[in-house]
């Protein structure tokens, strides 16, 4: 992963909206020559006002193919889940996710194998060995604070433990949330492993307002001022900020350490027995196109997945300025996505949540 490369429930008409039609939507011969494709995605790529990635990329996409985007938004281990429920009668053509869910989804069999154009130009880490996914949008885990009522962020993970933010902390919920279940693969990090992590977790958990599906939904209260500190990603932070004048980016630090940070990107994959499995592919590769991935830090915030592209934009330089000084390490994904569930159960019990 490389320093220098930065990364939307809406409602969805026609069968996709009316269960008992999910069959005939679904299961009809000519499915697949409709000229429409159905994407299931985390929150965060796509604006409130129309303004984000997704938005620009659906719209292009739209334009040069005439293939209409349906869009299915939500947390990342909640769009898997769906699409585990619908695998006898699949209705998504491409799933986007962030770690550990996209590799949880391949663990069941939800993803097709398919190799974008564009995705030789994907660093290694960033995609799947048995081509089952790539990160389209890269991406870094954050935390948000309200700079109207702060005059700077807080440096560190035990300055939230102070009286003044009881009920106004809020992080989207582990084992839900994509940015969620970063929040314990950053403390882990950080506090040297699961048991101190959870120790940390227990007593912020005073200050905790509670459980959030989604994390997108945790910027307005911060700008407004309902709460003080929240989780995020510096992608979809930034690319609300725009509209949010008072939300602050900042990366919690252990007492006497340095911020710290792990890349959490978008990640995309062909959804195994998709109803418009052609047409998911030509999204997939329009994703990763030249022009796509310039738009990530112009349009949405965020870094290029693709390493030869270089973005100089005014969001691209403002967003290496902000990841200056801050220390990235690299999860171990393969024990986070085998024990997942055992480090969620572990927060339950922790934070009684």
């Amino acid at each position: 992963m490389r320093k220098n490369h930065l990364k939307p429930v809406a409602a969805v008409t026609g069968c996709l909206a009316l269960a008992a039609t999910l069959s005939a939507c679904g299961g009809s011969s000519a499915a697949s020559d409709e000229k429409v494709v159905t994407v299931y995605s985390a929150d965060g790529l796509k604006g409130e006002n129309g303004d984000g990635w997704y938005d620009k990329v659906f719209k292009d996409f739209e334009k040069k193919t005439g293939i209409k985007v349906k869009y299915v938004e939500g947390g990342s281990g909640e769009m898997v889940q769906r699409a585990v429920r619908e695998k006898s009668n699949t209705q998504a053509d491409v799933l986007v996710t962030l770690p550990p869910f996209i590799q949880q989804a391949d663990s069941k069999g939800l993803l097709a194998t398919y190799e974008p154009a564009g995705s030789d130009k994907v660093d290694g880490a960033d995609k799947a060995y048995n081509s089952k996914w790539t990160s389209v949008v890269n991406n870094y885990f954050g935390f948000i604070y309200n700079k109207k009522e702060m005059k700077q962020a807080p440096a560190t993970w035990e300055e939230l433990l102070d009286g003044k933010f009881k009920n106004k902390v809020q992080y989207s919920t582990p084992g839900v949330a994509g940015d969620g279940t970063a929040v314990l693969i950053k403390a882990m990090n950080d506090f040297g492993g699961k048991e101190p992590a959870m120790e940390y977790l227990k007593k912020l958990q005073v200050n905790n307002v509670g459980p959030s599906a989604s994390t997108g939904k945790l910027a307005p209260k911060v700008d407004k001022g309902e709460l003080l500190v929240a989780n995020g990603d510096v992608q979809m932070n930034f690319a609300q900020s725009k509209d949010m004048p008072n939300l602050g980016i900042w990366f919690p630090a252990k007492q006497g350490g340095k911020p710290t940070t792990f890349a959490l990107p978008y990640a995309a994959g062909l959804v195994e027995k998709a109803p418009h499995t052609e047409n998911g592919k030509k999204l997939l590769d329009f994703m990763l196109s030249e022009q796509a991935q310039k738009d990530v830090s112009a349009v949405g915030g965020g870094f290029s997945a693709r390493k030869d592209v270089e973005a100089t934009d005014a969001n691209a330089l403002a967003l290496a300025e902000l990841m200056d000084g801050v220390e990235v390490f690299e999860p171990n994904w393969s024990d986070i996505g085998t024990n997942l569930d055992v480090y969620v159960d572990a927060w339950k019990s922790a934070t009684g949540s």
